[in-house]
C-alpha cells in the first residue's frame, strides 16, 4: 500500500511538496486552516492532489505516515500540538525535497539580504552556462523544482523556519550573511534559539563541502569561536571589508578581493552593479562560491556588473515634482531598514509600520535623527513607532491605508527630498504580503 503523506498548508510549499510527493508515488492528502489560493488550487488539481481548506480534519491527518509542514505553520499551533502528541513523524518541505535531489545545493541563509545574494549567485552561475535553478524561500519552492527537472545546481535562499524542519538537508556550499534579531516572537524572545536556528544550515556538512560566512558579524563569529574544532566538518571561508589577505574575500584599495587556492579575483567597487555595504558583502559572498565552482574571472566580473536590483528590494519608482519614491518593502525587520536609511543622502519621508516582530528600534535611532524628516506610519498599531521616534522626529503621523499613506508622504515631501518606504515590520495586518504591500504602494505613487 502506498505511504500516506499529510501536507499541512498549500502556498508554494506546500503546494510544491504535494507535487513533488505524488510524482514519486505517495498518497498524498493537503490541509489548509485557511483559503487555498487559485493558482495552487489550480495547481493540485492538475495533478489529481485531494485537498481541503477551511478546516483541518483530524483523521485523515492523524492517519498519515508522515507529515510534511509548511514554513508558516509553528508548533504553537493546535494542529502542531496534536500532531506531536501522537508522535506522528514531521518534516518540512526543504528536508522531502533534499531525499530526491541530485544536483548540488548552493544554500544561502541570514536575516538581511539572503533574496539579493540567492538572485546574484543564481544570475552568476546562469550566465557561466551552468544548469542552475533558483528557489527555496524565493520564487518556486525547492520540491517543485526537483519534481520538474534534474539541475546539476540549485541556488536555494533559506529562512530560519525552513532549516527548524530540516533533519539530513546537506548543501554543498552553504552561505551565512548575517545574524540580527528577527522573527522573535517565534522563538519566545530567546535570540540564541534564532542564532541556533541559522547554524543549522552547516549542521551536516562534512568535510568536501563549504561555509561561507560573514566575519564582521560579532554574533556570528562569538558562535564560530564558541563551536568545538571539527575536523569532519566544512571547510570555512571568511568574507570581510577589513584588509585581510587570505583564502576568502575581502576589500583592499576600495577594490573587492577574493582568493580562493591562490586563484585571485579583484573587481573595483564602482564597477559593482550593486552599491552600499550590505551589497559589497552580498556580492563577496557569491564570489566566493563562483571560484569554488570554477568560473573564470571574466563571468563573475560580467555577472557583477550587469545585474539588476530586485523588486521590492531598494527599488526605484518614481520621481513626482521633484521627490523621489523608493520602494523597500522587503524590509520587514529594523536591521533591513537599517541599511535603507544608510544608503539614502537625500532627506527622507519614511514609511514605517505593520506588525512588530519585536523590533529593537534603539539600533536605527541615529540614523532616524540624522537622515529622517518626517515619518509615516503605515499599520494598525503604530504605538511602538510613536513611543521609538515621536522625539525624533518633528513630524509623526498614522495612516491605515496605502492611498492615505503615500498622498500625505507625497504632501510633506519638497523637491530634492526622497519618500521611503521600508516598513521594518511584516506586512500581514494590511496586505497580504510584502509584495503585496510593495506593489500598491508602486501603484498609488504612479497615481500621483
Amino acid at each position: 500500500m502506498n505511504k500516506k503523506l499529510v501536507i499541512l498548508g498549500s502556498g508554494e510549499s506546500g503546494t510544491g511538496a504535494a507535487i513533488l510527493a505524488k510524482r514519486k508515488g505517495f498518497d498524498v492528502f493537503v490541509s489548509d486552516k485557511g483559503k487555498i489560493k487559485d493558482v495552487y488550487k489550480n495547481k493540485l488539481q492538475e495533478e489529481g492532489i485531494a485537498f481541503e481548506e477551511g478546516t483541518h480534519s483530524y483523521d485523515i491527518i492523524f492517519a498519515a505516515d508522515e507529515i510534511i509542514k509548511s514554513p508558516g505553520i509553528q508548533e504553537k499551533y493546535e494542529v502542531m500540538k496534536k500532531i506531536r502528541e501522537r508522535n506522528i513523524p514531521v518534516v518540512g518541505e526543504i528536508e522531502f525535497a533534499w531525499r530526491y535531489c541530485e544536483g548540488k545545493v548552493i544554500a544561502i541563509t541570514g536575516s538581511n539580504g539572503k533574496s539579493t545574494c540567492t538572485s546574484l549567485t543564481f544570475h552568476m552561475l546562469q550566465k557561466a552556462g551552468l544548469n542552475v535553478a533558483i528557489g527555496g524561500n524565493i520564487g518556486k519552492s525547492f520540491a517543485e523544482l526537483v519534481a520538474n527537472g534534474k539541475h546539476e545546481y540549485y541556488v536555494l535562499e533559506i529562512s530560519n523556519f525552513q532549516l527548524d524542519d530540516a533533519v539530513t538537508f546537506k548543501p554543498y556550499i552553504s552561505i551565512l550573511l548575517n545574524i540580527t534579531p528577527d522573527h522573535l516572537d517565534s522563538y519566545e524572545y530567546q535570540f540564541e534559539r534564532y542564532v541556533a536556528s541559522k547554524f543549522r544550515i552547516k549542521m551536516n556538512q562534512t568535510v568536501g563541502d563549504y561555509f561561507i560566512y560573514n566575519a564582521d558579524d560579532v554574533v556570528i563569529t562569538e558562535t564560530l569561536n564558541k563551536e568545538l574544532n571539527n575536523n569532519n566538518g566544512p571547510k570555512v571561508l571568511p568574507f570581510t571589508l577589513d584588509d585581510r589577505q587570505g583564502e576568502g574575500a575581502w576589500v583592499a584599495d576600495n577594490q573587492i578581493q577574493i582568493q580562493i587556492n591562490q586563484n585571485k579575483f579583484t573587481m573595483t567597487i564602482n564597477e559593482l552593479a550593486l552599491q552600499g555595504k550590505h551589497n559589497q558583502y552580498n556580492t563577496m559572498a557569491a564570489g566566493i562560491s563562483g571560484k569554488l565552482l570554477g568560473l573564470n574571472n571574466e563571468n563573475i566580473r560580467e555577472s557583477f556588473s550587469d545585474f539588476t536590483t530586485l523588486e521590492h528590494r531598494l527599488e526605484f519608482v518614481a520621481q513626482v515634482h521633484g521627490i523621489e519614491f523608493i520602494n523597500d518593502s522587503k524590509a520587514t525587520n529594523v536591521n533591513s531598514t537599517w541599511y535603507a536609511l544608510e544608503s539614502q543622502t537625500k532627506p527622507v519621508i519614511w514609511i514605517v509600520g505593520g506588525i512588530d516582530k519585536g523590533n529593537d528600534y534603539s539600533l536605527i535611532t541615529d540614523l532616524v535623527k540624522k537622515k529622517v524628516k518626517a515619518i509615516v506610519c503605515l499599520g494598525k498599531d503604530n504605538t511602538r513607532i510613536q513611543q521609538a521616534f515621536s522625539k525624533l522626529v518633528d513630524i509623526v503621523v498614522n495612516t491605515e491605508s496605502m492611498r492615505d499613506c503615500v498622498e500625505m508622504a507625497y504632501r510633506l515631501g519638497n523637491n530634492g527630498d526622497v519618500v521611503l518606504l521600508s516598513p521594518a515590520c511584516a506586512s500581514f495586518d494590511l496586505f497580504e504580503n510584502f509584495e503585496d504591500r510593495g506593489n500598491q504602494f508602486k501603484a498609488r505613487v504612479r497615481e500621483l
